[in-house]
């Protein structure tokens, strides 16, 4: 097994390089004398299953316990033997409430399970695991480029490009071939749209969605391949800094309208990007743009497989319906399943006490089956309106910068499955191991007869 170089820890990785302070989390007396709830969601066994084999502890856990004091996880990154535990937090009020109080629930400490070492935080989570107001910072100087106004014109091209895709993948089933939804079509669209607005060149892309595949494989034994899940990921993440890095150098010598131009010419109040957090933006970029289209996408092509009568109702008036069922794909899909904060500050949530140094886990998944906001919330229904999914998180400061671009490409995607091939099937999904990203790793595609 190969050991890290010591100089990927150096100061050179920060983010404010006049800051040689360390940020440690507090601390309690009380979480490693607490007992942990009996019903488990941390077990390697618990996350083996898919989402609709865990809502009934989900459920059970939303009505009696809604927010429980849970073991450690047990495939960890970084396993801490001294790490106390977490609390579970299920319903979907106490995931706003949290979501809503960034001063008490904080991100600098992380945003997965366990303490992934601070090198990858700074490397790969961008602002995403940061908190004010470096977090507003970056997240503003970012917003100037990533702009609903730069989604709209490029709405034609993911268009194209959707119409391109299925149509090939349509081509190939019908002349007998074996199609994969997921590499066939899914993949594809995400993967093109990101290295066309940034710039990536035709020959580093999928390199580049391999990497960030890399950083979210830490709980997936096949994925891993028998390495250390902290080296794959901090190895990954470098790999996409160095690639930014060249093209950053390419784009000072010679700007173009990409994106990635525009990270790097960004000046808000007089305040500018430094290299190092641009290619931790675009670690971060890479991974939140190909996972939630992809992973939706191949969720909900499966969905509407197994629901006929959902299809019929979308197909029947696709123009007008898509919007709704665009929302409920992301709902159903629940792709991210969750996102930890750290408690900094004393405070009260579904009836417990929640000390400084607690970790605390919000279960979107669980969220986007909660009773108390979802009518029959176990129902695949297109139809639904409101639809206040989680799929882009709980609301507050870390909103989901991209959700717009992805439902635009939800779009595109199933008009082109509708126009071209409306009796498609599909077969089982392999799922992708992770107590964090619900994935699908193929399932097989065939497009049917033309309509």
């Amino acid at each position: 097994m190969t050991t890290m170089d010591d100089e990927l820890f150096s100061a050179d990785l920060s983010f404010d390089e006049d800051d040689d302070t360390v940020d440690v989390p507090p601390t309690n007396d009380v979480a490693a004398t607490r007992a942990y709830d009996s019903l488990n969601v941390s077990t390697d066994a618990f996350w083996d299953m898919d989402l609709p084999e865990r809502e009934p502890i989900f459920a059970e856990l939303r009505a009696r316990r809604p927010v429980s004091w849970q073991p450690p996880i047990e495939t960890a990154v970084s396993p801490d033997p001294d790490d106390p535990g977490y609390w579970a937090v299920v319903r979907h009020a106490d995931i706003v409430e949290i979501s809503q109080h960034s001063d008490v629930f904080v991100s600098r400490y992380g945003v997965m399970f366990d303490m992934l070492p601070p090198v990858f935080l700074e490397m790969a989570m961008s602002f995403l695991a940061m908190d004010n107001p470096q977090h507003h910072k970056i997240r503003r100087l970012v917003s100037s480029v990533f702009t609903p106004r730069q989604v709209r014109r490029i709405e034609g091209d993911i268009a194209s490009r959707a119409q391109r895709i299925v149509a090939a993948a349509v081509a190939k089933s019908r002349a007998g071939e074996a199609v994969d939804f997921v590499t066939d079509i899914a993949r594809h669209l995400p993967t093109e749209m990101f290295g066309d607005m940034f710039g990536f060149p035709e020959e580093l892309r999928a390199e580049v969605v391999h990497a960030a595949d890399e950083t979210q494989a830490w709980a997936d034994p096949v994925l891993l391949a028998g390495r250390d899940p902290a080296e794959v990921q901090i190895e990954a993440a470098l790999r996409i800094h160095d690639m930014t890095q060249e093209l950053i150098d390419e784009r000072r010598a010679n700007p173009r309208e990409d994106l990635l131009s525009a990270l790097v010419s960004a000046e808000v109040d007089g305040q500018k990007l430094s290299d190092f957090e641009i290619g931790s933006t675009m670690v971060l970029f890479s991974v939140a743009a190909n996972d939630t289209t992809r992973h939706t996408s191949s969720l909900a092509a499966k969905a509407l497989n197994d629901f006929p009568d959902q299809r019929e109702w979308l197909w029947a008036d696709f123009d007008s319906r898509i919007n709704l069922a665009v929302e409920e794909f992301l709902r159903w899909g629940s792709v991210v399943q969750n996102f930890r904060r750290t408690c900094v500050s004393p405070y009260e949530l579904g009836g417990q006490q929640i000390l400084p140094g607690d970790k605390v886990v919000m279960m979107y998944a669980s969220g986007n089956r909660d009773e108390a906001v979802f009518t029959d919330p176990t129902t695949f229904d297109l139809s639904r309106s409101p639809n206040p999914h989680m799929a882009f998180g709980g609301g507050g400061i870390h909103y989901c910068l991209g959700s717009q671009l992805a439902k635009v490409m939800l779009r595109s995607l199933f008009r082109e499955i509708y126009a071209q091939a409306p009796n498609f099937r599909t077969g089982d999904p392999e799922l992708v191991r992770t107590n964090f990203i619900r994935g699908v790793l193929s399932m097989p595609f065939d497009a049917g007869a033309s309509a």
